[in-house]
């Protein structure tokens, strides 16, 4: 029996142990349509009852000393590498990985557990000064029950994210995966956590539609709710969250600009940005999806990338050595040629791909462009670069900003061209020399505007607020004397 058998997890959920559900979908390959298995799909009901279970476990796994938390985070980081094989594997198969990044999303994973396992150890508080003669603390608390809702493109990592970081600083947590990646976003996670040593009762994987999502939310026992996923999505958590007092921690869409400075080099500026468009065929929130290119070198820039999305080659990754896999399933690829041929039909020019190619789509380039047409307003999340230029610092800050996202935005050139233009740049993160797709587990990662509330992700001062509460305590030596 393998790590991941669907032995295992086949036609269950996991709530206090795997239980068999009526309820079942088919695991598919969206490369080829095949079933690789099935989950059990939670109800409501189902999620109704692991958050009361979760209530109970989580109070005995926040008295559990720091030490044996990490213990059981630093397992989890020990069983990813273990099993990075497998795990990749259903990364490929199930999320259309290529297999390049799907080692990335399994290296992340192990760095995330690795760095949540100093959590439990980090400062919970700090003393304050008080004009009575007592002691005055701000202590940190585990929030209780944290609701996770995952999405499908990176969606080992983007889950992790926020169970790691809430189990190390003594949550229970309710994970919903999105369906099409019940396996690589879900089963995975708890089957390591599981073999970690993590107590029964701690952690429950509910795969479902929308209902159980809202389940999730809901339920009284989630205090916090954690959510990737698109904006208009977000915008109706966040909605429900506010009415019910809870904290819904929001990382969003994103429709994020690499910005080319006069006199960069143009060949690696084109290799930056290919990279920014093409990684997992577009399907990242990071992705980028504007390219501002200063009015000298957007025709050797844009002939360049071009030349670099007509050489990538779209396939099955499981069965083929392709640089471009799948989209996650016929909606999203229809979704993304209509955004294409609506910018053309438009007047936008095709530099290169604005083809289907089986399950994928041809590495695309736009030019032409004007800022009302889809192609430009619209996160696409697919491989396609949109090419505007520019002709001062100035119109290119502006361009930037003229966007309802704030998530990422690469700066390419001249570092200090770069820096004064991030100081008027409206975004989460901002990185000179590198195009948008970054991540590492110990910095802070997060959007402003429609790209999120915030970094509430990566790193000890992110998670700490992300997933725990604020109590003052106040002690005395004596029982204080009042006037009544």
């Amino acid at each position: 029996m393998t790590f991941l058998d669907s032995a295992v997890w086949g036609g269950k959920f996991c709530s206090d142990g795997w239980r068999h559900s009526p309820a079942r979908q088919p695991v598919t390959e969206p490369a080829t349509g095949d079933r690789l298995g099935t989950v059990g799909v939670a109800t409501a009901e189902d999620v109704d009852r692991a958050a009361a279970r979760a209530a109970e476990a989580q109070r005995a796994w926040a008295a559990t000393s720091p030490q044996r938390r990490a213990a059981v985070l630093r397992r989890a980081g020990e069983l990813f590498t273990e099993h990075a094989a497998e795990i990749e594997d259903w990364l490929v198969r199930e999320a259309g990985s290529v297999r390049s990044k799907a080692g990335f999303e399994t290296g992340l994973a192990i760095g995330e557990c690795f760095e949540c396992a100093a959590l439990p150890a980090h400062p919970q508080g700090e003393v304050l000064t008080s004009e009575d003669a007592r002691w005055s603390l701000a202590r940190r608390r585990p929030a209780g029950v944290v609701g996770v809702i995952a999405p499908f493109n990176f969606p080992l990592v983007l889950g992790l994210r926020s169970v790691a970081p809430a189990l190390a600083l003594g949550n229970a947590v309710l994970l919903k995966p999105d369906p099409r990646t019940a396996v690589s976003g879900g089963v995975v996670i708890t089957r390591i956590f599981e073999e970690a040593g993590l107590p029964a009762g701690v952690l429950h994987l509910l795969p479902g539609d929308g209902a159980a999502g809202r389940a999730v939310v809901e339920a009284p026992e989630v205090r916090v709710v954690s959510f990737t996923g698109s904006t208009p999505v977000g915008r109706a958590i966040g909605e429900r969250a506010g009415r019910l007092l809870k904290r819904a921690h929001l990382e969003l869409g994103g429709n994020n600009a690499l910005v080319v400075l006069p006199g960069a080099d143009v060949a690696k500026a084109a290799s930056a940005g290919a990279f920014g468009s093409y990684l997992h065929q577009g399907q990242i929130c990071m992705t980028t999806g504007r390219h501002i290119v200063h009015e000298s070198l957007v025709d050797e820039y844009t002939a360049a990338l071009a030349a670099k999305a007509d050489a990538l080659r779209v396939g099955d990754p499981a069965r083929e050595d392709v640089a471009l896999g799948p989209l996650i399933d016929r909606g999203q690829l229809e979704r993304v040629h209509g955004i294409v041929t609506d910018s053309v039909a438009a007047g936008a020019k095709l530099a290169a791909g604005g083809e289907i190619d089986g399950a994928g789509y041809r590495a695309t380039v736009l030019t032409g462009l004007t800022t009302d047409m889809p192609a430009w307003r619209e996160e696409i999340f697919g491989p396609v670069a949109p090419v505007v230029s520019f002709s001062t610092t100035e119109e290119a800050a502006r361009i930037v900003n003229d966007c309802e996202y704030g998530l990422s935005v690469g700066v390419l050139g001249d570092v200090g061209t770069a820096m004064r233009l991030a100081d008027r740049i409206d975004s989460g993160k901002v990185h000179i020399n590198e195009q948008t797709v970054s991540d590492e587990p110990n910095a802070p990662f997060g959007g402003v505007k429609a790209s999120g509330t915030g970094s509430r992700f990566g790193g000890p001062a992110a998670n700490v607020e992300a997933f725990t509460e604020t109590q003052w305590l106040t002690v005395r030596p004596d029982i204080a004397d009042y006037p009544f």
